[in-house]
């Protein structure tokens, strides 16, 4: 499986996935400046793979800090952690990340006396070590969530066909650390034998799905067929597809979820034609403090990715554009939420709540 971003000993290497499909190349990175561009540039995509590599963009920062107090030192490791969170602000996992390494900061600092320098010293060691925990607890999470997905799309195989899902932009291996999130239970799936095939819409403006997605499930042997975002429809129409599953940036305490701008389109769709709106995520992306959807900030991007995002000019000068990178499903479009801890049903206030007890997804 390709390998989204894993520590070298010196830096965090990402697999520049701006890139894709054309060249496999990686990029090493080596202070939280380059991983600020490289989280907004879309080298590193996908809300899970974001808050694993903000955390070691969080120790890239201080790594080198020579400050003289520790009063010093945390306003330098705020400082960092402020600045990596303004790169993309509709990923909760980017900030539950940064909290995650703030938090571990604070917390080692009440496991014994020692001098300010030395402990300052032990507080580096320790964020290394939690990012590198992240690292690994993504793929066991990834590995649940694909258990219980497959568990729950299974029974849908129809007798001579097999299994047949869309999904919208790319929630794979790509945007986490391995299998991912809405593809995981395809992955468990082509593991297992079980015949399965993937309609993958292309995802404009950035094409997520004809690049990413596609790529990886080929690579995986998975397979898929590309469409147009605006074939969804007619594939439906035609019993093409059994269900529909997506990843997500973030879901609200409601159940409302927030992923790449078209998936609303797709679940109106589905909902039309009878189909299972699934939605996977990991309880990180989970966001309690938010009511609903509507309180779910939305990042705008240039305007060129529409204007020029395929190479050449697709639009005449001097007209508006607008790019909202995300959409939010509400949740009464939304057939089961799938996390690692199990999968949430309506009402989701009370599953949602359920499945994280502490009054937090994070």
């Amino acid at each position: 499986m390709l390998q989204t971003i894993a520590w070298t000993g010196h830096a965090a290497r990402l697999l520049d996935q701006t890139r894709l499909p054309l060249e496999t190349v990686y990029v090493d990175i080596t202070d939280e400046r380059q991983m600020w561009d490289a989280i907004k540039r879309l080298v590193i995509r996908g809300a899970p793979a974001i808050g694993v590599a903000a955390a070691f963009g969080a120790y890239l920062g201080i790594r080198h800090d020579e400050s003289d107090s520790l009063a010093e030192f945390d306003a330098h490791l705020d400082q960092v952690c402020t600045y990596l969170a303004t790169s993309r602000p509709t990923a909760v996992n980017l900030v539950w990340a940064l909290d995650r390494i703030k938090g571990v900061s604070q917390e080692t600092r009440k496991q014994g006396s020692r001098s300010e320098d030395l402990m300052v010293q032990k507080i580096k060691q320790r964020l290394l070590a939690e990012a590198l925990t992240m690292l690994e607890e993504d793929k066991q999470v990834c590995r649940k969530i694909g258990e219980h997905g497959l568990e729950l799309i299974s029974g849908l195989r129809t007798q001579h066909s097999g299994l047949s899902v869309l999904t919208h932009c790319n929630a794979g291996a790509l945007a986490t650390v391995a299998y991912g999130t809405a593809l995981a239970p395809i992955y468990f799936a082509h593991e297992q034998h079980i015949p399965i095939h993937v309609f993958a819409d292309e995802t404009r403006p950035l094409l997520q799905g004809s690049r990413i997605t596609a790529y990886e499930l080929r690579e995986a042997g998975v397979p898929v067929t590309v469409i147009c975002d605006n074939m969804a429809a007619t594939v439906m129409k035609e019993g093409k597809v059994q269900a529909v599953i997506v990843g997500t940036d973030r879901v609200a305490a409601n159940g409302d979820v927030a992923n790449k701008i078209g998936t609303l389109n797709v679940a109106i769709l589905a909902k039309y034609y009878n189909l299972p709106f699934y939605v996977a995520a990991p309880t990180s992306s989970i966001d309690l403090s938010l009511a609903s959807g509507a309180e779910i900030p939305i990042e705008q991007r240039d305007s060129s990715e529409i204007s020029n995002g395929l190479g050449r000019q697709t639009a005449p000068d001097d007209v508006n554009f607008y790019n909202p990178a995300f959409d939010v499903t509400p949740a009464d479009l939304v057939t089961a939420i799938i996390t690692e801890k199990g999968v949430a049903k309506p009402p989701y206030v009370q599953s949602l709540k359920a499945l994280c007890p502490a009054g937090t997804g994070r």
